[in-house]
């Protein structure tokens, strides 16, 4: 799913310090003296997870049952991100203690992101409850929990409770169909955003939605009319610009393609998409020699996008430079390579 793998991404390399610092009463191990493991938590910090893991496992064999013990080394395998071992040890720490908020905390998240956001839930949902204010992460990580499993109204509270919103105001519905898009479930996004239009007209970045959910679905004539409404509220934003721009050339209407993207470069010239977008619009014109100005300048903005030295190989066939051509396509190769390798 779209977007899904970053997600992980993001909460394998953030959780493990999020999980430390979500909550001051959390109990690192309960009911056993720090020194115990305290070799074993400086491995962790050096990232050697499997010599950490090795040395509490000797614990466990020459003490049995030691207190906290399974907290720590499920720890250490959520840190390794050898999630089906934390479920398994984290469950062995709450059957010793089941006030092991911590231990609650990571329980569910190693089911998350093991791809379970059902048994997730109920962990997750009692952070929600020790901690009326929770951190951001939990209520974020749990409200995905809730789309996948297709829970729709319980996601909209979680995200609203993020963002301190009345859980039924337009502002949460138009939170939980970005959420909902990111994740391709693009009827469900469709039916949230138009439900936050229903409710406020002038909701900012709105139309927005419902144009970038019209584009992904090929529907160009409604897109066109979403980013319209959403620049007569709101004519400084480049975004919209941009968007309406990429509608109009997938039409093939590039003239006016080309004066939203000037208008977009003009109102924010640190973005990149505009000018790929540009070169794009002016090789179908017929201008590769503007086309290679733009497509360098986003070049030099973001030497590592493939899409962009493809482009500029396309407009320097064009020109007959065909060796700066297969230099530029070369290394669109390469980068593309990279990226699907990633």
């Amino acid at each position: 799913m779209k977007n899904i793998l970053l997600f992980i991404f993001i909460f394998v390399v953030a959780v493990p310090a999020w999980s430390q610092t979500t909550a001051p009463d959390a109990q690192a191990a309960p009911n056993a003296p720090s020194s115990d493991f305290a070799h074993a938590r400086q491995l962790l910090q050096q990232g050697k997870y499997d010599e950490a893991i090795a040395e509490l496992q000797g614990l466990s064999a020459s003490q049995p049952g030691m207190a906290g013990l399974a907290h720590e080394l499920g720890m250490a395998y959520f840190k390794k991100s050898d999630y089906p071992q934390a479920i398994e040890t984290f469950k062995k720490a709450l059957q010793q203690d089941a006030e092991d908020n911590e231990a609650t905390q990571l329980l569910g998240l190693s089911y998350y992101l093991s791809g379970n956001p059902s048994a997730a839930i109920p962990y997750l949902e009692k952070v929600q409850t020790w901690y009326p204010r929770a951190n951001v992460d939990a209520s974020y990580i749990l409200g995905q929990c809730y789309i996948q499993t297709k829970n729709y109204p319980n996601a909209r509270q979680a995200f609203a409770k993020m963002f301190d919103l009345p859980p039924d105001s337009a502002g949460s519905y138009l939170l939980t169909a970005r959420m909902l898009f990111r994740q391709e479930f693009e009827p469900v996004a469709l039916e949230y955003a138009q439900k936050a239009v229903a409710l406020d007209p002038k909701l900012p970045r709105a139309h927005f939605l419902l144009g970038e959910i019209h584009l992904f679905e090929s529907k160009i004539p409604e897109a066109i009319s979403d980013f319209q409404a959403e620049l007569s509220l709101n004519p400084s934003d480049a975004a919209t610009y941009y968007k309406l721009a990429d509608a109009y050339s997938r039409i093939q209407k590039f003239d006016d393609a080309e004066k939203l993207l000037q208008r977009a470069i003009w109102l924010d010239p640190t973005s990149t998409g505009p000018y790929v977008l540009m070169g794009k619009v002016l090789e179908k014109k017929g201008e590769p020699e503007l086309a290679v100005r733009a497509l360098r300048r986003a070049a030099a903005m973001d030497p590592n996008n493939s899409i962009t030295h493809h482009l500029l190989g396309q407009a320097y066939r064009d020109l007959g430079n065909n060796e700066e051509a297969e230099r530029e396509l070369k290394l669109a190769g390469q980068l593309q390579g990279s990226e699907d390798s990633k």
